[in-house]
C-alpha cells in the first residue's frame, strides 16, 4: 500500500510549507508535468465531446452565492467574506452559478441546446486544519467541472454521455471506480425544500444508472443540496472511499438565476442544469494515481517518459539526438549519462520511468537503440525512427500499455496531443 503523502515527495512531485499554510500544497516540477498532461488530457476529450471552454473569476460577490444557495446551505464551508469597497466579496465555493451567469448573460435558442460549458478552474473550502491531508483535502482546488444546459427530454442522453466518458478516462488512467452511488437526500434542513424536484431528479439518475448496467447503491444524505447526484467512488489501499467522478441533476439553480432558452413554439423555457466531473479535483485525481500506480503512472501521464542511457561517453552524442527527436514528437526524455554511475544503477534509478534506451556501441554506429521496459521485458534492437513512432503511437493513444508487438506508426514528426513537454 503506497501513501501518496510519502511517495509524493519522495519523487519531487510536490511538497508543503508552513509560510504557505495547510491545505495548500505547491507543485514541483515533476508533479507540474503530471498535472497539466492530466489537465490537457480532459480538455482533448472535452473538446472532442462538444464541450465549449471557458474562464471564471475565483472571486464573486456574496450575494451570487444567497442566490445560488450556497450561502446559506454552504456558507460554514466558505472563507470569510472581503470588505472591498463597501461590498462584501468571497472566494467561491464552487464554479456552477458563474456557469449559470454566462448562459444568461446571452439569449439561447432550442436550436444551441444541450449547450456543453467546461472549465479548469480553481475554488475554495474553508476546511478544517484537522481533516487536511496531503492532496486529498486542501483549501485551493483545481476543479474539473462542467455544466450542461439541455431541456428535460435530453437529460437521460446527456447523463449517460457523461458516465461514459468518466469510464473512458478511467480506462486511461489505470484506475477502476470501487462502486456506482445514486446520493440522495436525507434528514435535516441542508436540502432544497423542494420534494418535486427530488423526485424528478432522482428518476431521471436512476433511469441513467439503470440503463448503463452498473450495480450502484442508493444513500441517503449525500446529495448535494440542490439535487441528487452519481458519485464514482474509489477506494484507497486501505479500502478508505472518497468521491472522484460526479454526475449531477440540478432543476433548482436554473430557476434561482432565472435561466431560459426559447422553444419551438417560440416561448421560453427553463433549462436543466447537469454538473459532471469527469476526475473532480485534480489534486485528489493525482493523489489516488499516485496510490494506485506506486509513481509508475502510464506510458502518457508519466513525468519522464522515456531515459536515454549511454553506455559510455562516447555514446553520449547520439543520446542527446535521440532525446532532440523525441522532444520533437512531443515525448518527455532525459539523458542519464555514465556520470551517474554504472548502467545498471542507472537502470535501477529509473525504474519508474517507463522506457528506458539503452544506446552501446553497436547501437550509436547503427542509429538504434536496445529498448528495457519498466516492467522488466527487453526488445531487440530497433532503429531510432521506429522506436519513437512505436512509444508516440502508445503514448497518443492514452494507453495504459507499455509495448505493442504488432508495432504501430510509420515515422517521426507527427507529435500527439496531450503528449507535450514538461510544462
Amino acid at each position: 500500500m503506497h501513501d501518496h503523502r510519502g511517495l509524493g515527495r519522495e519523487l519531487g512531485l510536490f511538497d508543503t510549507d508552513p509560510l504557505i499554510g495547510a491545505g495548500l500544497p505547491y507543485w514541483l516540477p515533476d508533479g507540474a508535468t503530471v498535472r497539466h498532461t492530466l489537465e490537457e488530457y480532459i480538455r482533448g476529450m472535452e473538446r472532442r465531446a462538444g464541450y465549449r471552454r471557458v474562464y471564471s473569476p475565483v472571486l464573486a460577490k456574496r450575494e451570487l452565492y444567497e442566490i445560488s444557495g450556497h450561502w446559506s446551505h454552504y456558507s460554514d464551508d466558505m472563507f470569510p467574506p472581503m470588505e472591498l469597497g463597501g461590498e462584501q466579496f468571497v472566494l467561491r465555493p464552487s464554479l456552477c452559478p458563474h456557469h449559470a451567469l454566462i448562459f444568461r448573460s446571452r439569449a439561447h435558442s432550442y436550436r444551441e441546446l444541450p449547450l456543453r460549458m467546461a472549465e479548469l478552474g480553481a475554488m475554495y473550502r474553508s476546511e478544517l486544519s484537522g481533516v487536511l491531508g496531503g492532496l486529498t483535502r486542501v483549501r485551493a482546488i483545481q476543479l474539473n467541472d462542467a455544466h450542461i444546459f439541455c431541456t428535460v427530454d435530453q437529460v437521460a442522453e446527456e447523463a449517460r454521455a457523461a458516465l461514459e466518458l468518466i469510464r473512458r478516462a478511467y480506462d486511461a488512467l489505470g484506475i477502476r471506480p470501487a462502486r456506482y452511488r445514486l446520493s440522495l437526500p436525507g434528514p435535516g434542513g441542508k436540502y432544497v425544500a423542494d420534494p418535486d424536484l427530488w423526485e424528478r431528479s432522482a428518476a431521471l439518475l436512476t433511469e441513467v444508472l439503470d440503463g448503463a448496467g452498473v450495480a450502484y447503491e442508493a444513500v441517503e444524505g449525500e446529495a448535494a443540496f440542490y439535487g441528487p447526484k452519481i458519485d464514482v467512488q474509489i477506494a484507497d489501499g486501505a479500502g478508505r472511499e472518497s468521491t472522484l467522478s460526479t454526475v449531477q441533476v440540478d432543476f433548482h439553480q436554473p430557476g434561482q438565476f432565472n435561466l431560459s432558452y426559447i422553444g419551438a413554439d417560440g416561448g421560453k423555457h427553463r433549462p436543466v442544469m447537469i454538473h459532471r466531473s469527469v476526475i473532480g479535483s485534480v489534486e485528489r485525481a493525482v493523489a489516488h494515481l499516485v496510490e494506485r500506480h506506486g509513481g509508475a503512472f502510464p506510458g502518457w501521464l508519466a513525468p519522464t517518459q522515456l531515459v536515454v542511457l549511454p553506455v559510455s561517453d562516447a555514446e553520449l552524442p547520439q543520446a542527446r539526438g535521440l532525446v532532440e527527436r523525441c522532444v520533437a514528437r512531443g515525448l518527455r526524455a532525459e539523458i542519464s549519462g555514465p556520470e551517474h554511475g554504472t548502467l545498471g544503477a542507472r537502470v535501477r534509478a529509473a525504474r519508474l520511468v517507463p522506457y528506458q534506451a539503452v544506446i552501446g556501441a553497436r547501437e550509436a554506429a547503427g542509429d538504434s537503440v536496445a529498448l528495457r521496459l519498466r516492467d522488466g521485458r527487453r526488445v531487440d534492437a530497433l532503429p531510432a525512427v521506429e522506436l519513437l513512432a512505436r512509444i508516440g503511437a502508445l503514448v497518443g493513444a492514452y494507453s495504459t500499455d507499455l509495448w505493442d508487438e504488432g508495432g504501430a506508426g510509420d515515422g517521426e514528426g507527427d507529435g500527439r496531443e496531450g503528449t507535450g513537454g514538461r510544462g
